[in-house]
């Protein structure tokens, strides 16, 4: 089936792609939703302008629209028309994305996606967060932590690459601070810096660790794209 994905850079919407060619499917484009605040209902935040590089990364288009206001109504409507533009330009039957066990957020791409009579692929859906992460780490995904906003998450892990020492880490911090392993509320973003998917690695150059409070993420200032 020919798809279109919802695509961040993080490890969930890119594993996703990775997951849904394995099954044989075409992922044709990608979706940027760049979220111009930080506590969008649906959508990826901190280095979303980075989707395009790592979109060359992967050799795929990638098709950016904004979402402005943290309203779910209004993503959700934004979600539909971008939708509608990758229908009419690529021809699409379905899109994927990375959901694990956010129920609102599939309610929110099941019912668009219903309403255009197109279909919608959850790979990730409810997988047990542990194993998945180890699974992903073994996979060749190379991960690192761009963001961290959850008790128990200091600047200390910002910058940091996502390998098994430090997901047995992560495993004891949530066992003992409540937050969820997947991040998938928010407690931490990621960038995919390289993978099985990327046809050239992403190398993080320089970056500024911005820190607010209890919460704070690693803005990437300098990259490149370099042969694997």
């Amino acid at each position: 089936m020919k798809l279109a994905s919802l695509f961040s850079g993080g490890k969930d919407s890119t594993y996703s792609i990775f997951e849904m060619i394995k099954r044989g499917h075409d992922v044709v484009c990608l979706i940027s939703i760049q979220s111009l605040t930080s506590d969008s209902m649906l959508f990826h935040f901190p280095n979303i302008h980075l989707t395009e590089i790592l979109a060359k990364a992967i050799d795929l288009p990638v098709r950016n629209f904004q979402s402005k206001i943290p309203n779910l109504s209004d993503e959700v409507l934004i979600l539909e028309e971008a939708l509608v533009s990758v229908v009419d330009e690529f021809g699409i039957q379905g899109i994927v994305h990375g959901g694990i066990s956010s129920k609102f957020q599939k309610r929110s791409f099941d019912g668009v996606c219903n309403k255009l009579g197109i279909s919608v692929f959850s790979p990730l859906w409810n997988l047990e967060p542990s194993n998945y992460l180890h699974k992903i780490i073994e996979q060749d995904f190379e991960i690192v932590i761009v963001a961290v906003s959850a008790l128990g998450l200091g600047r200390e892990w910002l910058g940091r690459v996502l390998d098994h020492n430090n997901l047995k880490k992560l495993e004891s911090l949530s066992l003992r601070y409540g937050f969820n392993l997947n991040f998938e509320g928010g407690e931490a973003e990621t960038i995919v810096v390289d993978c099985p998917l990327y046809k050239k690695k992403f190398k993080i150059i320089q970056g500024i660790v911005k820190w607010s409070g209890d919460n704070g993420i690693f803005e990437i200032t300098e990259y490149e794209l370099i042969d694997k």
